[in-house]
């Protein structure tokens, strides 16, 4: 406990004197690159503090060109830990009640950070629309298509939204195994468990081969890499 509250202490401290005046930097000079390293920095920082390390495997799967990363999601974890795992800038879906804190939302937005809401088809369809035009823009994704944390740690079934990103993209898909992560944090609880968490990456899966009637087939071979990774062997 003592280890979470010194990371949530010096990410506090870290977002008020150094985020803001970066988010400040970042809208005068309508630029988010370096937004995103001093964001990556501090929550690297933190995670140290938590006693939280990120190992990778796999780094050579990762393709030269923008990409869409599919990991599966069982801790609040995941994010800050792909954000460190993945060696590019990287861009994500969040959930759209994120976005109703005025301070965040900005940084959220100068990030790329893309809100969806599910609940409603027509806005859920037009983030899909926004997140490809990124994609087009040169900015990788990190998506968990399971669209919420698995409270047992089992992977669920994988929903067609990242998909159809990467066929309108036309981006490849890079499989993307989390172990590790719900032992550090599981789902409900806000202490963090110091020890290691796994990022394996997978060979990437190439969305053009795919018409978007397609889509179902896509989803299973990657949620078959993704499965796959979280059963071999530490």
């Amino acid at each position: 406990m003592i280890r979470t509250i010194l990371a949530v202490a010096f990410l506090a401290l870290y977002i008020t004197f150094v985020g803001l005046p970066v988010i400040a930097y970042s809208l005068l000079t309508h630029t988010s690159d370096f937004l995103f390293r001093a964001g990556r920095w501090g929550i690297g920082v933190s995670m140290r503090l938590a006693g939280v390390r990120v190992r990778t495997e796999g780094i050579e799967n990762i393709p030269a060109g923008v990409c869409i990363f599919a990991a599966n999601h069982v801790s609040n974890l995941d994010p800050p830990a792909a954000l460190i795992g993945i060696p590019r800038r990287v861009s994500f879906l969040a959930k759209r009640e994120v976005f109703h804190v005025p301070i965040v939302k900005t940084a959220l937005r100068l990030g790329k950070i893309v809100p969806v809401d599910r609940s409603d088809r027509e806005s859920a369809v037009a983030s899909i629309d926004q997140a490809v035009q990124y994609l087009n823009d040169g900015i990788s994704f990190v998506v968990f298509p399971e669209g919420t944390r698995s409270k047992d740690g089992q992977l669920k079934p994988f929903k067609k939204g990242t998909f159809v990103m990467a066929i309108q993209g036309r981006v490849p898909v890079v499989p993307v195994s989390i172990l590790g992560s719900r032992e550090r944090m599981p789902k409900g609880t806000l202490a963090t468990v110091p020890g290691e968490i796994l990022i394996r990456f997978a060979p990437p899966v190439d969305s053009t081969a795919y018409t978007m009637e397609q889509r179902e087939i896509l989803l299973a071979r990657v949620q078959e890499a993704v499965a796959a990774g979280l059963s071999a062997p530490r």
